[in-house]
């Protein structure tokens, strides 16, 4: 089973139907979420529940059973529930009072239950119940279970009571349900779709990366063709960044503890640091974040008002503490690269840095094929953040105000911003619709002033610099997950790894084929010979399943006539070309970075 913990389902889909309201949805599924709690006490009386909220493409329950859920657990319980929806039980809500409720949680055994009942504040509680089931429950649902027509049962995976490995280990049973058939054939098609696409299936049999449970849960292996394909994007980012007015930085992986004590990372962020390494009597920490480094930098020297603004990027290793219930092939690991930069400037460009950032994000993510997004202006945390609230909410304005003028639609995001300071989130929407989490610019009164940053402004006086925080890709390592996910692990050409097959048809090209794979090789093309005593047919199904844009098939003709036969992946053939030809077509496709 797969280890998944918190509300992320196992697919990623977004898919919330067409003209429906969110809630409405949402209320429909948690209501179907309680109808399968229903279903799984009729057929196994013993189970204990946790919870069983709604999330964004369905809902889950947790139940700590004895025995695993199997698969065709899932069809026994489905039909339970159709007899429960059939059956058209009226959602009733009551309250009880806390003593009253510990009680009977108590006589029922639902450990978990009196777990939540006794951290809720107020001296009574709500419970919702259908017929002979009863659940803790704020609610709220849908009128009765009749309503509940089209549902799917689509998963079972491992989980831990509240997210910790410590914890209980429970049974997670995923599901999804829509208001019409239609909506939830067209999911149920996209959750195929996604299964074919998952990142963690294609990145094995595409030799991209790994993973190892001996050397450490969450820490990524890049394979040479994983690595070819990082290179590309890499010379990409930092090419693109050099043409924006940055320079290129790095920093090292360790520093000592005080370093992020100055920071305030260990009063706001220490759940996610690894514990401190002893060196010489003296305590250091791996790094969760680079600013602080990029923070040094600045300080080694005095700074102008002329020479703001500065912008510095790197490609920045850093490492995070996520549980191993959540960790998920490159979407949550814990050690990652993230596409960093910071740039520091005077208050009057505040503004004007922001709109370039948002404008370099989003023509980043073009080039890789992203052209739909989610954006979201994340706003002050209600109590955990530093600064003042001036400060607060001069950044605030300065980004809603470049989101304005860049001409991006966005919704407010109370209280979501980091503890110092808003931020706008751009998500990606990949080709099946699904929303990722990449991009983020975040503005910083914060760490200036710890730091005592300064500038000697047009008056000759100290001034503290404002630090815009921002990433374009967020982590290569998701990012790339979710590129691989887009194109279902057929990369455009500039990106992959293998551009070129060379088939022969019989051993006697062979001669002929390592002059043609050295002439490629040259002008730096990414090719694989296969000269192998097989059919052609084989060939050719070979390079299709490891998705190779190119296939030059040479046969006695092509040897004879000095040419090469172009076939492209699909089973399309394109001819017969001179090699010189193909090799300036395909060369003028990879710089311009074609998508097709």
């Amino acid at each position: 089973m797969a280890e998944v913990t918190g509300s992320t389902p196992v697919s990623g889909i977004v898919f919330y139907g067409k003209g429906l309201k969110m809630e409405n949805l949402d209320t429909l599924r948690h209501s179907c979420s309680h109808v399968m709690a229903q279903a799984v006490k009729r057929l196994y009386p013993d189970v204990k529940l946790a919870i069983g909220p709604f999330i964004t493409d369905g809902f889950y329950y947790d139940f700590d059973k004895a025995e695993p859920f199997v698969p065709e657990d899932l069809d026994k319980i489905a039909r339970e529930m159709d007899k429960i929806i059939k059956e058209d039980l009226k959602f009733k809500q009551y309250d009880k009072k806390k003593d009253d409720a510990v009680r009977f949680l108590k006589e029922k055994g639902e450990k978990y239950k009196l777990e939540i009942i006794k951290e809720l504040p107020g001296d009574t509680v709500s419970f919702y119940e259908q017929d002979s089931f009863v659940d803790l429950c704020s609610g709220p649902h849908v009128e009765s279970t009749g309503e509940i027509k089209w549902f799917k049962l689509t998963s079972i995976a491992g989980s831990y009571w509240r997210g910790d490995e410590k914890r209980e280990r429970l049974q997670r049973i995923y599901g999804t349900a829509f208001y019409n058939k239609k909506e939830l054939d067209e999911y149920l098609h996209m959750l195929d779709e996604a299964k074919k696409r998952d990142h963690r299936k294609l990145g094995k049999e595409l030799d991209l990366y790994s993973v190892h449970e001996e050397a450490g849960a969450g820490l990524i292996y890049w394979h040479p063709k994983g690595s070819i394909i990082r290179k590309e994007i890499e010379d990409f980012w930092k090419d693109e960044h050099l043409k924006n007015g940055y320079e290129l930085i790095n920093i090292p992986h360790i520093a000592k503890i005080d370093l992020w004590k100055i920071s305030g990372h260990l009063d706001f962020y220490q759940e996610n640091m690894y514990s401190p390494i002893d060196v010489e009597e003296q305590k250091y920490m791996l790094k969760p974040m680079n600013c602080p480094g990029h923070v040094l930098i600045y300080k080694t020297k005095i700074r102008s008002y002329r020479d703001l603004p500065i912008r510095w990027a790197e490609l920045g290793t850093v490492y995070r503490y996520e549980r191993s219930g959540v960790l998920h092939g490159l979407m949550r690991v814990r050690g990652f690269t993230q596409d960093d930069a910071h740039i520091f400037c005077r208050p009057e460009q505040l503004e004007e840095e922001i709109i370039k950032v948002i404008e370099f994000v989003l023509f980043i993510l073009k080039a890789f094929g992203f052209e739909k997004y989610e954006v979201y202006l994340s706003t002050r945390p209600e109590k955990k953040y530093v600064g003042s609230l001036e400060n607060w909410k001069k950044a605030t304005d300065a980004l809603k105000s470049a989101l304005e003028k860049v001409g991006l639609k966005y919704e407010v995001d109370p209280g979501e911003g980091v503890f110092y300071g808003p931020k706008v989130d751009i998500k990606i929407k990949d080709s099946l619709n699904r929303s990722w989490q990449c991009s983020t610019v975040q503005v910083d009164f914060n760490l200036p002033e710890r730091f005592k940053m300064e500038f000697i402004n047009k008056e000759g006086a100290p001034e503290t610099p404002i630090m815009i925080h921002r990433a374009l890709m967020g982590s290569l390592e998701r990012f790339f997950g979710v590129l691989i996910e887009h194109y279902g692990g057929n990369f455009p050409l500039w990106l992959s790894p293998v551009q070129a097959a060379i088939l022969t048809i019989t051993d006697a090209q062979i001669e002929y084929a390592k002059g043609i794979n050295d002439k490629l090789t040259a002008a730096g093309l990414r090719v694989k010979a296969d000269f192998a005593n097989e059919k052609i047919g084989k060939k050719i199904r070979n390079a299709e399943v490891q998705k190779i844009p190119y296939m030059l098939v040479i046969g006695g003709k092509e040897q004879e006539s000095g040419k090469i036969m172009v076939r492209k992946k699909g089973g399309k053939s394109l001819g017969q070309f001179s090699v010189d030809d193909w090799i300036k077509s395909v060369l003028e496709e990879v710089n311009n970075k074609s998508l097709k």
